[in-house]
C-alpha cells in the first residue's frame, strides 16, 4: 500500500467525547505505518483542543499537550478556526492583543486561521477524515 497523506477535522471538544483521542490514536497508527498527517484542524467544540489552561487528572490524557507534542515530533500543522475560537473564548497572543486583552489561553503549537486551511488540507490530502 502507498503512504498516504491525511488531514484530520475534530469537531467535538476533547473531554465531552471520544473524538479527539480517537484521531489523535489514528493519527499515531497512520504515522507508525509511514502516512503522513498534513493537518489536524480544529473547529466548533474541536477548538477547546487547543486551550493551554486545560489540567485534567493526572490519570487521564492531556488532549492538547499530546496533540503539541505529536505535531512537534512529525511537523503536523496544528489549525483552530479562528471563528469558533473566539467565540468560545480561545485566543491566541496575536488576537488577545488586537482586542486589547492582556491574557491569552491557545498552546503555542496550535495557529488560529479559517476555514481556508481546512479547504487547502482537503485538497492537499489523499483523506479527510472528520472526528465528532
Amino acid at each position: 500500500m502507498n503512504n498516504m497523506i491525511f488531514s484530520l477535522h475534530i469537531v467535538s471538544a476533547p473531554y465531552s467525547k471520544q473524538a479527539a483521542q480517537s484521531a489523535y490514536c489514528f493519527a499515531q497508527s497512520a504515522l507508525k505505518k509511514g502516512h503522513t498527517i498534513k493537518r489536524v484542524f480544529f473547529s466548533n467544540d474541536g477548538v477547546h483542543c487547543g486551550s493551554s489552561l486545560t489540567t485534567p487528572p493526572q490519570d487521564e490524557a492531556n488532549v492538547s499537550k499530546n496533540w503539541a507534542a505529536l505535531a512537534s515530533q512529525h511537523d503536523i500543522d496544528l489549525v483552530i478556526c479562528v471563528a469558533a475560537a473566539q467565540r468560545r473564548g480561545l485566543l491566541d497572543k496575536t488576537e488577545a492583543e488586537r482586542y486589547g486583552l492582556e491574557h491569552y489561553n491557545v498552546e503555542a503549537t496550535f495557529t488560529l486561521s479559517g476555514l481556508g486551511q481546512l479547504v487547502e488540507a482537503a485538497v492537499e490530502s489523499d483523506r479527510l477524515i472528520t472526528f465528532g
